[in-house]
């Protein structure tokens, strides 16, 4: 299983807000993510409820990336205490309900000062930001970053300019 800040980004990318692409556009999508994660097992099999859960969970997760408050699905978890040790959510059975959970499980564990979605509105793609101050805001700098650079620019430049057609001058 990847390290959760990485399921969490994987599990959030599963939809592209600009193409408007989902990769968990059915029930089968949704087991054959999971079970290519180890999140469940080869015999599992997903619901529309299921689908349902996790595309409830996926945006749940992508507004709380935003740093908006943000309602995620009931999932079977429970706090599992182990003397020494720092209380941890855990998923509470197996199955798809139980493979969704261990990402939610996976949520609570992130490095959530890194874990990130793109500032770009149109982009909104999750990513982790190894910048050394973590100030990173883009996906790429050299996509999202520029498109919204440039954007701005040109908004200035429109800003600073004499509407067209005027005369400038006094009489």
């Amino acid at each position: 299983m990847p390290l959760p800040a990485e399921l969490v980004r994987d599990f959030v990318n599963t939809f592209d807000v600009e193409a408007q692409t989902d990769e968990l556009s059915s029930p089968a999508d949704l087991a054959l993510w999971l079970r290519a994660r180890d999140l469940i097992s080869p015999r599992d099999r997903a619901t529309d409820d299921d689908l349902s859960t996790a595309h409830a969970l996926r945006e749940g997760l992508r507004a709380a990336l935003r740093r908006e408050a943000a309602q995620l699905p009931a999932l079977p978890l429970y706090v599992q205490v182990r003397e020494g040790e720092v209380p941890e959510l855990v998923p509470a059975g197996g199955g798809v309900r139980g493979g969704l959970a261990a990402i939610a499980s996976a949520a609570v564990g992130a490095a959530w000062d890194r874990l990130k979605v793109c500032a770009e509105g149109t982009c909104q793609w999750a990513f982790i930001d190894s910048s050394k101050n973590r100030s990173r805001s883009w996906c790429s700098m050299r996509v999202c970053g520029n498109r919204t650079k440039t954007r701005a620019y040109r908004a200035r430049k429109r800003g600073s300019r004499p509407l067209q057609g005027s005369n400038t001058d006094t009489v």
